[in-house]
């Protein structure tokens, strides 16, 4: 009988969850309506957010990234798929620009679960994507791209607190 072959699979996800001291719903709030403004917390990282038609925290609302992903200056052009306010969640869907090179579809997830009886809580960064092939790496190093913006990020509200 002749033994079908095991092809690995090219959907994936990843996820990171990064502690942060800043309240939740803040941490949340910056990147659901003030994605803009994250530049000024990690400029290494981020290099600009324009929101190119709709309004930040609405659903369907287009938006374009500048970011740098291994030394090289990238964009994102995505779309937010969802929006939830009371759980602190938002998700984007990566329509065009440098990562569609490598992935059929890409989807990411940010959820931020405050700590309970004290300030602070979790982001939970989740990526699901689909690589055109196995060539293509899992996307881990934006994964830590995401984490060290978190880190940034954090910093910033607590020091404008």
């Amino acid at each position: 009988m002749a033994q079908a072959m095991l092809k690995p699979s090219l959907q994936g996800e990843i996820e990171a969850d990064v502690e942060i001291k800043a309240p939740a719903t803040k941490f949340y709030h910056m990147f659901a309506v003030r994605p803009q403004d994250l530049p000024k917390a990690s400029p290494e990282n981020l290099k600009g957010c324009r929101v190119e038609e709709g309004e930040t925290g609405k659903v369907g609302t287009l938006l374009t990234w500048n970011y740098v992903q291994d030394g090289k200056p990238m964009v994102a052009y995505q779309r937010i798929e969802a929006v939830e306010p009371k759980n602190n969640m938002i998700k984007y869907r990566v329509l065009e620009g440098d990562m569609m090179k490598k992935f059929k579809s890409f989807l990411c997830t940010i959820q931020v679960t405050p700590k309970q009886g004290g300030s602070g809580g979790v982001v939970k960064w989740r990526m699901e994507y689909e690589r055109i092939d196995e060539n293509v790496a899992p996307p881990e190093s934006l994964l830590r791209v995401a984490v060290k913006t978190t880190k940034e990020t954090d910093e910033m509200l607590l020091s404008n607190e």
